[in-house]
C-alpha cells in the first residue's frame, strides 16, 4: 500500500476542505470495506484519506410515515437490516442489504459506500481499467473470461456490472440522495447517480472529486409493494449473478404503477422501463410476472460466456414481483 496522509474530520465542512480537485489527491473513507482493498492492490493511491465516520450528520436512520425514510450515508447495512420501519415498509432494501452475506461487512459497510463502491470486475481490480486490452489492442473482456459481466447496456466498451446492492431497490422506490461540496449541496434521484464510463478518467457515478454523499431519502412507502430477489452461486459472501428489485402500486387488484430495476447485469442498475409499463392494468399472477421477466431482458446482448444470466435475470424479475405481491413464489 502506498503511504498516505490520514485525516479524521468531525464536520462535513472540514471534510470537504480536506478533499482535493482530483481523485489522486484524496479519497473518502467510510466503512473502508472497498477503499482499503483497492489501496492494497494499488487500484487507488490517494495522497490523503479522509475518514468521515466522525461526522454525526451523516449517521443514523430515521423514519416518519408522512415523509419517508432518511438513510444517513454512514448508516451501516446492519442498521438497515435491523430497522423495524425498513423491515415493515421497505423489504426490498432489507432483502438487498441482507444479501451481503458477511456479518463483518454488514457491520462496517455503509449505505453510502455501497452506492459508491468500484467495479468488482477482475480486470479492473487487477489494474487493467474499465476497457482492458491486450498488447495487440484486442478487448480482453469479449475475448476472454466474461461469465460475470454485463448482458445489458454493454453495447459500448464498458462491460463490467454495477456492484451496488442497494442501488436497484433505491431506484425502484424512487429514492433521492444529497451530495455535499464546497458549492453547497445538490439533490438528485438515485437513478441519475450511476453512469457508464466513456473513458478511463470517468467514474461509475456522477460524483466528482471534492464531493461527498451525505444522505439518501426514500419516499413514503404507502401501499407500494416492494421486494428484491437475488440469484447467487453460494450463500457465503459473494456478489449475486443477477438481482431484481420491484416496486408496485395496485388498484382494484391490477397494477397501477410499476418499477423494475435489475442489478449485476449492466454497468449501471438497469431500469427495465418497458417491462414495467407492460404490467400496467394487469393483475399479478404467474403469467404476468413471467411476461414481465421476459420483457425485462428482451434487449439483452450476452457475451460469449454469460448467456446463462439472461435466464437468471428473467426468473429474478418474476420472483421479485410475486414476492412483492403474494409473499412468495
Amino acid at each position: 500500500m502506498k503511504a498516505f496522509e490520514y485525516a479524521s474530520p468531525t464536520t462535513k465542512e472540514q471534510a470537504i476542505q480536506l478533499l482535493g480537485a482530483q481523485w489522486e489527491e484524496a479519497e473518502v473513507l467510510a466503512g473502508g470495506t472497498d477503499l482499503l482493498s483497492l489501496m492494497k492492490t494499488f487500484g487507488a493511491t490517494p495522497k490523503r484519506v479522509v475518514d468521515i465516520q466522525g461526522i454525526q450528520e451523516f449517521q443514523g436512520i430515521d423514519y416518519i410515515a408522512s415523509s419517508g425514510l432518511r438513510l444517513g450515508a454512514l448508516a451501516t447495512l446492519s442498521e438497515l437490516i435491523d430497522h423495524p420501519a425498513a423491515q415493515s415498509n421497505y423489504p426490498s432494501l432489507v432483502q438487498a442489504a441482507g444479501g451481503v452475506r458477511s456479518q463483518q461487512i454488514q457491520s462496517f459497510g455503509t449505505i453510502g459506500g455501497d452506492l459508491c463502491q468500484r467495479p468488482r470486475c477482475w480486470y479492473f481490480r487487477n489494474g487493467l481499467g474499465y476497457f482492458p486490452k491486450d498488447a495487440s489492442g484486442q478487448d480482453l473482456v469479449r475475448q476472454g473470461e466474461n461469465q460475470y459481466h454485463a448482458i445489458l447496456g454493454n453495447s459500448g466498451e464498458a462491460a463490467f456490472v454495477s456492484a451496488s446492492s442497494l442501488g436497484p431497490p433505491l431506484i425502484a422506490l424512487g429514492a433521492t440522495l444529497r451530495i455535499f461540496s464546497k458549492d453547497g449541496s445538490r439533490e438528485l434521484p438515485v437513478a441519475e447517480f450511476f453512469r457508464t464510463p466513456q473513458q478511463e478518467s470517468d467514474r461509475e457515478t456522477i460524483l466528482k472529486p471534492g464531493e461527498i454523499v451525505g444522505e439518501i431519502h426514500v419516499p413514503p412507502a404507502g401501499q407500494v409493494r416492494n421486494a428484491t430477489y437475488e440469484v447467487r452461486e453460494k450463500e457465503a459472501l459473494d456478489w449475486p449473478l443477477a438481482t431484481a428489485s420491484v416496486a408496485l402500486k395496485l388498484s382494484e387488484g391490477n397494477v397501477a404503477q410499476a418499477r423494475i430495476v435489475l442489478g449485476h447485469v449492466a454497468p449501471i442498475p438497469w431500469n427495465a422501463v418497458q417491462a414495467a409499463k407492460d404490467l400496467a392494468g394487469k393483475p399479478i399472477d404467474e403469467g404476468t410476472a413471467a411476461e414481465a421477466g421476459a420483457a425485462a431482458v428482451a434487449g439483452a446482448t450476452p457475451l460469449s460466456r454469460n448467456g446463462y444470466k439472461v435466464q437468471l435475470a428473467r426468473v429474478a424479475v418474476k420472483r421479485a414481483i410475486l414476492n412483492a405481491v403474494m409473499g412468495g413464489a
